[in-house]
């Protein structure tokens, strides 16, 4: 990886490999770089993956085998905006699968208990509508959701 710009690094606990597989595997646009491993003097046991480097949807990532210490909580999630309602769909599922968790108004976890926030596309308009009423009709609906059905949103909007 390159030094230009920002890479994120996600703490996991002997879980590295799997996740960066695993979003690589999710996104277009990604590929695993370099894997680095520990070495005799540890702190981990010889040869065990330290970090993963890795591209997920054309942004860079080093995933960190740094033990129990850490975990994730939503105070920090990507947000992944939608073209449509099938990609939401499909992001939705492929992120809640196999341990992952939905939440509200668009957020769900990974089975790695990253927080993601898959936003359709048009929906930040509705939302934030010049006019209050038709805002906060969308608001509302937007708020009753966990997936967001960007076509209930719209119908609320439009005052449906």
């Amino acid at each position: 990886m390159t030094t230009d710009g920002f890479t994120t690094c996600l703490w996991f606990d002997g879980r590295a490999e799997e996740a960066a597989l695993f979003y690589v595997s999710v996104f277009k646009n990604s590929g695993i770089g370099r894997i680095g491993r520990y070495s005799e003097a540890g702190p981990g046991p010889a040869g065990s993956v330290l970090v993963v480097e890795f591209t997920a949807n054309g942004q860079k990532f080093v995933a960190l085998n740094g033990g129990p210490q850490f975990t994730f909580n939503e105070a920090i999630s990507f947000q992944l905006y939608c073209d449509d309602q099938e990609e939401v769909d499909h992001y939705w599922s492929v992120l809640t699968e196999n341990g992952g968790s939905p939440g509200p108004c668009g957020w769900l976890k990974d089975r790695y208990g990253v927080s993601w926030q898959i936003i359709p596309e048009g929906m930040i308009e509705l939302i934030s509508d010049p006019d209050p009423r038709k805002a906060a009709r969308a608001t509302e609906a937007m708020l009753a959701m966990g997936k967001l059905d960007l076509a209930a949103v719209r119908r609320a909007h439009a005052g449906e």
